[in-house]
């Protein structure tokens, strides 16, 4: 009889931590970590979706309409108490004309007369590069900031005696800006097409935009990829005045 110590045995399988055990259940672990964190800051809503960002659209646009309704309100106000102050200022003749004058010249009064009006919009969404021209970027179908100043500086330097764009009567201090292809002025969006009208004599308002170097370069793109540029002249244009804030806003040194 064998003694039992001598038997034969099979092999004695033992678990061992391997290295490559270790890293797999090292990313089981960091996965579950990042499962659960993204679980607790979603709280239940799809972190993937462009819902905030339509949120966002509607919050811009929705304050917009705010700042319309509140600048009607503001223009109301500053009627009464224009109003009110002709009524006891005491002033003489000669200083209401000067100050009607200098009322005109600030915008804040309605300007009647013969206009000229350019509209600018994108390309179509098909658009394709003329014969000759290179494929187009998707920046080079759009309207820019640029373009909407150039034709406002090409109109202010053909002697403008004032200018609307879109709705909303510029000042000294209006400043056009773009964000992507929207429109930002004075606290409101608008997208295109952009309708700038300027007050003044056509002939010099329009030999300024055709002499124009930055509304040149924007011709081309015109002719290239079709961007919209159209030139109506306008008879007995009655421009509204400014009736946002004139305060002046500028930026202070901190410390």
């Amino acid at each position: 009889m064998s003694n039992s110590a001598d038997s034969p045995r099979g092999p004695v399988s033992r678990f061992t931590w391997r290295p490559v055990r270790l890293l797999t259940a090292a990313v089981f672990a960091l996965a579950g970590v990042i499962f659960v964190t993204s679980f607790n800051t979603a709280k239940g809503t799809d972190l993937r979706t462009d819902a905030s960002m339509l949120k966002l659209s509607d919050l811009i646009r929705q304050r917009s309409t705010d700042n319309g309704d509140l600048e009607e309100s503001t223009a109301a106000l500053r009627h009464d108490v224009d109003t009110l102050a002709r009524r006891d200022d005491g002033s003489t003749e000669a200083q209401d004309a000067e100050l009607a004058a200098l009322e005109k010249a600030a915008g804040t009064e309605e300007l009647t007369g013969d206009a000229v009006s350019v509209t600018l919009k994108d390309a179509p969404p098909n658009a394709q590069a003329a014969p000759g021209y290179p494929e187009p970027q998707a920046n080079d179908l759009v309207i820019h900031q640029q373009d909407l100043q150039a034709v406002v500086n090409a109109l202010w330097q053909g002697g403008a005696e004032g200018i609307r764009v879109m709705d909303q009567r510029l000042i000294s201090t209006s400043a056009v800006r773009c964000v992507g292809n929207t429109l930002i002025l004075q606290g409101r969006v608008y997208s295109p097409p952009y309708r700038i009208t300027a007050v003044g004599d056509r002939g010099s308002l329009k030999k300024a935009l055709a002499e124009s170097p930055a509304i040149q370069n924007y011709q081309l793109y015109v002719k290239a990829y079709g961007l919209g540029w159209k030139v109506d002249e306008d008879d007995s244009v009655t421009l509204p005045g400014y009736t946002g804030t004139v305060d002046l806003h500028y930026a202070e040194p901190v410390g």
